[in-house]
């Protein structure tokens, strides 16, 4: 899970920088329309919403903004119409790659997809080609230098964790996705402030990854995540952290 740790904690930095563009917003509006229109405008009773909000909160998103799109959800509101599509497909060196997208053109959209994968050594691949590598998950980072270890392992174990795992600089706690909203509440209300907590999709394994292929497989990433319609990449290569940290400066 090392790569998925440190592409994690990149990512989530570069989201505050993107927040100042917009980008974010975009795709967390997106995300609380169609939660709304599947689940229902009420938080309390929509899981995938109340999750939803709670990133849009995190980056500062204006209660207005959310409350527009949660009406534009359930039809109080006109707003467009989302379809939410996965691509599978494969990176260099064989990574294994899933794309989560929410569209209101899957033509435009999987051709831009497909386009942004062969500039970067991988290419398209069937639905159910590389699902099966990846489990559905909740997933907490905590700075490592905050807490003591066995403090937060006896927190998140008894508020229904699976794992605990050191992962470099950051603890990593792993749950069911039914148990991630306790497990992260019960963190918090202990005085520990996650560095980020989401429903993620893990990687069962993981594919090493240096050299060329390595920044291939980044440049990947980062141009996936760019595009509009892409809500989440989830990928199962694992680079070395000089390497990782050489090529995201």
């Amino acid at each position: 899970m090392s790569g998925h740790s440190k592409w994690a904690g990149i990512k989530h930095k570069k989201a505050k920088v993107d927040a100042q563009r917009g980008r974010v917003f975009t795709k967390l509006i997106r995300e609380i329309t169609v939660a709304a229109r599947v689940g229902g405008g009420d938080p309390g009773g929509n899981p995938r919403l109340r999750t939803a909000i709670q990133a849009a909160k995190a980056v500062n998103m204006p209660a207005d903004n959310i409350e527009r799109a949660i009406k534009k959800g359930t039809g109080e509101l006109e707003g467009v119409t989302y379809e939410e599509i996965t691509y599978e497909g494969y990176g260099p060196g064989g990574v294994a790659v899933l794309v989560e997208v929410l569209t209101d053109n899957k033509n435009r959209t999987v051709g831009e997809i497909r386009k942004i994968f062969s500039r970067h050594g991988g290419n398209l691949g069937e639905s159910g080609c590389v699902a099966f590598l990846f489990e559905k998950k909740g997933y907490i980072q905590v700075d490592a230098a905050k807490v003591d270890e066995d403090k937060l392992m006896t927190i998140a174990l008894d508020a229904g964790a699976e794992d605990l795992q050191r992962e470099e600089s950051i603890f990593a706690v792993t749950s069911v996705p039914k148990d991630f909203e306790k497990v992260r509440d019960t963190i918090a209300k202990s005085g520990i402030q996650p560095l980020s907590a989401e429903i993620t999709k893990l990687p069962k394994s993981s594919v090493k990854l240096e050299g060329k292929h390595a920044e291939q497989m980044l440049r990947l990433m980062e141009e996936l995540e760019e595009h509009d319609d892409v809500q989440h990449v989830y990928a199962n290569f694992d680079i070395p952290e000089e390497i990782m940290a050489a090529l995201t400066a």
